[in-house]
């Protein structure tokens, strides 16, 4: 028999959604296998603390609860990184047999991946080699950083197995495809009572749905303004629907939203997937809902100055437009007034989970 124990250490609600994949796929392979014997182990390090934000992925996703929960909340880039690793290192240190499995490119993960290299337990990254070339984004520092220190790296697409071997990264690389896909697969075959959601949102027949949640545009009066005064412009002619960060929420009033706007509170993930797949159009700041908007053939405006996920803007249904107000619009009204004919199949087949377990267990499930 071999056995294998694996730590993942989440933090953010996207890396909820991936660790929701990756958990169904290792409790089928122990189940299905019987030579192999996996203990799995979750920490949350409370990036998103409140229930809104990570609580109602945990129920909704059917993820079991974090056998460690850290704690650490909010607080600056250095002051979180540094108190999840303080708190991280006693719990990782008395797992020592274990390799940690960690995805995306946030504070969580740094810290999680700097303190398991640390203490010499192998590292297995999801999303690696994912980029921006914009340093100046927290998450770029993150992603670069965690790569160039794991030993098993799972690309989401050939470009990003391609950008690590342009910076020197060629060893303990695999292309799984994209884990948000396994999920995004499952959570739109689990029923849902759509009508009774659109009425209680108060969706009409069409409609936009838009997103906001980074930094760059949260804590920057000026962009956040001009991405209203875009989503207003909009929604003079398609009602645009925004569930708002708690973070975001507050500059967003004071600003003033535009008419035709309707702010809504945070989504779980079906309900967010739910709205998504019936969206005539998405505008987000978001990695992952660039994906999801993609897969469910909804063209996407986004509202950042560049993209990891590159594939989608070349493919034609995503377009770049910063926070500049008039290609906001103009971005929409060319995806309103007609979509490209194909969408090619990216980022895998939905199978990305079920590969990555079978690797960790390859590589380091040990015989009893």
């Amino acid at each position: 028999m071999r056995s294998l124990q694996i730590v993942q250490v989440v933090g953010t609600r996207p890396q909820l959604v991936k660790a929701g994949a990756l958990s169904r796929a290792i409790a089928e392979r122990s189940a299905s296998d019987p030579a192999v014997k996996i203990e799995a182990i979750l920490v949350d390090t409370g990036q998103h603390y409140d229930h809104a934000m990570s609580g109602v992925f945990l129920e909704q996703l059917g993820i079991p609860e974090p056998d460690v929960r850290l704690g650490v909340g909010s607080g600056s880039h250095a002051t979180q990184t540094g108190q999840m690793m303080m708190r991280l290192e006693p719990v990782l240190a008395k797992e020592e047999d274990a390799v940690l499995l960690v995805a995306g490119d946030t504070n969580s993960t740094l810290a999680a991946a700097l303190t398991a290299a640390k203490l010499g337990i192998p590292v297995a990254h999801v999303e690696a080699g994912l980029r921006s070339y914009n340093r100046a984004m927290a998450e770029e520092i993150n992603r670069v950083i965690v790569d160039h220190i794991s030993d098993l790296l799972f690309c989401p697409s050939e470009r990003a197995a391609a950008n690590l071997a342009a910076e020197g990264v060629t060893q303990g690389i695999e292309i799984p495809g994209d884990v948000m896909f396994d999920t995004m697969i499952m959570t739109l075959a689990a029923p849902l009572d759509w009508d009774g959601l659109a009425g209680r949102l108060g969706l009409p027949g069409e409609y936009a749905v838009a997103t906001v949640h980074r930094a760059e545009n949260t804590d920057d009066e000026p962009r956040l303004r001009s991405i209203l005064e875009a989503l207003g412009r909009v929604a003079m002619t398609l009602p645009v629907f925004l569930p708002i960060h708690p973070r975001t929420r507050p500059l967003a009033t004071a600003i003033g939203v535009p008419e035709g706007v309707t702010l809504l509170d945070p989504l779980g993930p079906e309900e967010m997937l739910a709205v998504a797949s019936r969206a005539r159009l998405g505008f987000t700041d978001s990695g992952g809902l660039q994906k999801e908007l993609y897969w469910l053939g909804v063209p996407c405006v986004t509202m950042r100055d560049e993209t990891e996920w590159v594939e989608t803007v070349e493919a034609g249904w995503n377009e770049i437009t910063g926070a500049d107000t008039d290609r906001i619009v103009s971005a929409a009204r060319r995806f309103l007034d007609g979509l490209p004919a194909h969408r090619p199949q990216l980022y895998g087949d939905g199978r990305a989970s079920e590969r990555i377990v079978d690797a960790l267990v390859e590589r380091y499930g040990v015989t009893a």
